[in-house]
Formats: C-alpha cells, structure tokens, sequence
C-alpha cells in the first residue's frame, strides 16, 4: 500500500512558531546560529579571494559561493512553510508547555526531511534510537506504509508513556514496536536474532557518546544501500569551536571524523537543525 501522505499538505495554516529565539540555549526550535555569537548577517559574500580551508598537509578551495547563515527571521519563514501535520504540531506544543528538555526534539524542518527520505526510500523496516517526545518517530510512522515497522528505542519511561499516546492518536501504533530500555539492549536483541541487513533506515538522536556504538551495530542492522541518519552532528555549532572541549563535543568531533573516512558508507552533512549526517551503507 502507498505510503501515508505526511506533509502532502497543510493541515491548518502556517503559524508562528512560539518561543523560537536562536540566540539562547532556551530555543524550543534549534537553530544552527553558534550560540556564543550575538549578531550574524543573513548572507556572507566572499571577494575575489576564494574561501579557503586549511590542515597541516592540504589547501581546500572553495570558490566564491555565498553561503546564507540560518539567522532567527530565516528559520522563522522555513518554519512558516513546513507542512506539518495537525498531529505533530499538537505533539509539539504539548512538549512545550509540559516536558523538560523540549529542545532536544527535533524541530519540524528535521522531521519534514526525515519523512521524506523515508517516502524517497520506500522503507518499510526503520529503527529510531532515542525517542523523546515521539516527533520524530512518528514523523516516520506516518511516512511509512501499513505494513512498514519502526523499532523504537528509548530509556526514560515518561517518554515512552508519552510518545505511546500520540501514536494511538495518529493511529499508527501498529507500526511502531516501542523499546522501553536501553538502547544497546534492544539493538542487540535484533542482531541476536538474526535481523542483519534487513532494516531499510536508522534515526540516531540519543546519548551522544554512545554514537560509535549505535552506529556500528546499526551498520549490520541496515541493508546494503539503506541509509542511517545521526543528528547533532554539528552540536549547536560548537565543533568548529577550538574553545569547546567538552566530553559531548569531542566525541562528536571524533565521530565526524571517523564516518568521514569510512569507506562503508556514502555521506551527506546536512546543516538541518543542530546538522544531520544522512549515510548510504555500500
């Protein structure tokens, strides 16, 4: 069957979205805006001198492209033109007015990109690790088709009570198989039972320094041309920070890294949200 037409069209008009301010680290919507600046022009041209990217052993140039910094009135218009399904805003907003750590879930950009790999992909089989509030995880749910499957992974049983009701209320709680402990748990629980190469796309957003671990097993889990998405890979832009030297940070920096040089995988850094890694398995 076709798959659930997820943001095919609005549900209720564009609105302004409530709290959004990308200079503070209380943002309901996280903005790729590095937080210890105050001021950041909407574009930054570049002369005739080609941008230019240096290490010890290599000149990168870059050309002359102007590059558009996601200023607070820019992400207020790509949010103003999401078609985000009345079920998720509700979802949302419920987390805003309730949950401690809303900022945590992703924001509807993310979740409109997420959904539509999903669709582009034709998945049936999907994996999220870390849930949350549940947005994510029912932004592909909804993208999948009635007979899809999502394995969702998430610690904190108020999460899991939480995201339950929405998936009840979108009337998707047939695709999900929700996953109440930790993650590594639940992941080896698939592989111990033979599920390798079946799963079509992974959604990782949890426990930072676990990311190399999730990642390697989700490299068994996922097909041959299956894709594993990892958010917060730009960590409020703190990873180009050479001041930031957080355990967080670090790890991320490293992660970055190492999926940069596996030949596993074809990459695409995404500068979404706090920065999505999309990986194609080889």
């Amino acid at each position: 069957m076709a798959a659930t037409p997820l943001f095919s069209s609005f549900v209720s008009p564009p609105r302004a979205v409530r709290g959004l301010d990308c200079f503070s680290q209380q943002c309901s919507l996280r903005s790729l805006v590095p937080l210890p600046f105050t001021t950041i022009p909407t574009t930054l041209k570049y002369s005739a001198v080609p941008v230019r990217a240096t290490s010890a052993d290599t000149v990168v140039e870059y050309g002359k492209k102007e590059l558009i910094s996601l200023t607070r009135p820019l992400h207020d218009y790509i949010l103003q033109n999401i078609r985000e399904p009345e079920v998720l805003r509700e979802l949302r907003e419920e987390t805003m007015a309730t949950m401690k750590g809303e900022e945590t879930s992703v924001s509807p950009d993310q979740a409109q990109l997420l959904s539509m790999l999903v669709q582009i992909h034709g998945a049936k089989n999907c994996i999220e690790v870390g849930v949350f509030n549940g947005y994510s995880s029912l932004a592909i749910a909804l993208a999948l088709p009635e007979e899809g499957r999502l394995v969702a992974c998430e610690r904190d049983a108020q999460c899991v009570e939480f995201a339950k009701r929405y998936y009840k209320r979108a009337a998707v709680a047939h695709k999900v198989d929700l996953r109440h402990g930790l993650a590594v748990d639940a992941l080896n629980s698939l592989l111990e039972n033979g599920e390798f190469d079946r799963y079509d796309f992974a959604f990782v957003d949890a426990d930072k320094v676990m990311y190399p671990t999730y990642y390697e097993m989700l490299l068994k889990l996922v097909r041959t041309g299956g894709l594993i998405v990892l958010d917060d890979v730009l960590w409020s832009g703190k990873v180009a920070d050479p001041s930031a030297n957080d355990e967080i940070t670090n790890s991320i920096r490293e992660l970055n890294k190492n999926i940069f040089q596996d030949k596993r995988v074809n990459i695409s850094m995404v500068p979404i949200g706090t920065g999505m890694t999309i990986c194609r398995k080889l």
